[in-house]
């Protein structure tokens, strides 16, 4: 059997990354392609030495550095791709992967990150964020994302089985394709994180500080709460915006981007992870649970998938300071077991993904029913 695997595009190691990692591991005969492949040296392990197919994007000028900027042309790239020879073709797409072409009899499989968020249900956040909400080039935005949304419905029906990563996000394919989809959560690397070391008393919310994380909204939560203590990792754009919010509260520490071995002691010790974002999924709440520890999160999105409240931890259910107070106090007066926040997150590891991806496959090659049974 031949099979491709088509991803984004390659510049950095991220989620979307581990999930391509993890459908090497189960196809590893499998060619790989990618729109452009800036990958540096140090993060191509989980390649294999593998050749990457790429498309004529990768030669375009400033291609290295702004490939996103030719988003526009992304569609047309991956139709370039000759997949005429494969039995199989997995797209691991959160833009334009799923749009490549496919014949007959060939089984193509797309694992669903999000549809276009930004061509999508984000559109009037991205143009806002972006500076395009009025003028010529608001007007010009708005009609690439709206032939964007027409080529990403019409490309769904290119797909055999969808297959999302939360129910969330099953719940958006709906939507926006008018497709049911299996869910499968992403690969986690659940043996990188585990128990140890003392319980602190300090909380503990990391993430990269771009608006949509609401960092600030847990700066000013526990501003509030001045017997808490909290610390805030990452780094990012929004860094002063959350220092601000947080108001100069004594009992607030900012110790900036960390390193893996640094997090995993981080979420070893605090007392319960706090994540204010709605997220498509959600990795770090699924690290945190690993290491033991409960979470405290935004009852929307892939949370939803990933703690049992209140066995493994607390919602909140609004985007406010008072919401996140008010799990917060729900929480002190709860113990919660982290015995089971450690089952829980073995739920998501590296091996059930594999076991789950490939048995739903071969369902699909053998008599195509995956969503017979729901």
């Amino acid at each position: 059997m031949r099979v491709a695997i088509i991803h984004e595009w390659l510049q950095t190691v991220a989620g979307g990354e581990r999930v391509t990692e993890q459908l090497l591991a189960c196809y590893p005969e499998a060619d790989l392609f990618a729109t452009v492949d800036f990958l540096p040296d140090e993060e191509r392990g989980f390649l294999g030495g593998r050749k990457v197919t790429t498309s004529f994007i990768q030669r375009l000028p400033f291609a290295a550095t702004k490939f996103r900027a030719y988003l526009g042309l992304m569609p047309l790239a991956v139709e370039q791709y000759d997949l005429s020879g494969y039995d199989l073709v997995i797209s691991s797409s959160h833009a334009v992967a799923k749009g490549v072409l496919t014949g007959p009899d060939t089984l193509h499989v797309s694992y669903v990150h999000s549809p276009m968020r930004y061509a999508w249900d984000l559109q009037h956040q991205y143009l806002r964020q972006s500076g395009l909400d009025r003028g010529l080039k608001s007007w010009y935005a708005r009609w690439q994302l709206g032939r964007l949304r027409q080529w990403d419905v019409r490309s769904a029906n290119g797909v055999d089985l969808f297959i999302a990563n939360s129910s969330y996000v099953a719940r958006r394919i709906r939507k926006c394709y008018r497709r049911d989809a299996v869910v499968v959560a992403p690969p986690v690397d659940v043996a990188g994180f585990v128990p140890g070391g003392a319980r602190g008393e300090a909380y503990f919310a990391a993430s990269r500080m771009v608006p949509y994380k609401r960092m600030d909204l847990i700066a000013a939560a526990f501003a509030q709460m001045p017997e808490l203590r909290l610390v805030i990792a990452g780094d990012g754009p929004e860094r002063a915006r959350i220092e601000a919010a947080a108001g100069g509260a004594a009992n607030i520490e900012f110790c900036g981007a960390l390193s893996d071995a640094e997090m995993v002691q981080r979420m070893q010790e605090t007392r319960a992870f706090v994540f204010a974002a709605e997220e498509d999924f959600g990795i770090m709440m699924v690290e945190a649970q690993a290491c033991g520890t409960p979470v405290i999160a935004f009852g929307r999105g892939g949370a939803r998938d990933i703690l049992e409240e209140p066995a493994t931890g607390v919602f909140f259910d609004a985007q406010t300071p008072e919401a996140i107070v008010g799990a917060v106090r729900r929480f002190e007066g709860r113990a919660i077991d982290p015995v089971l926040c450690r089952e829980n997150a073995e739920r998501f590891s590296r091996a059930a993904f594999r076991a789950k991806i490939t048995t739903l496959i071969e369902r699909a090659l053998a008599d195509g029913d995956v969503l017979a049974d729901g």
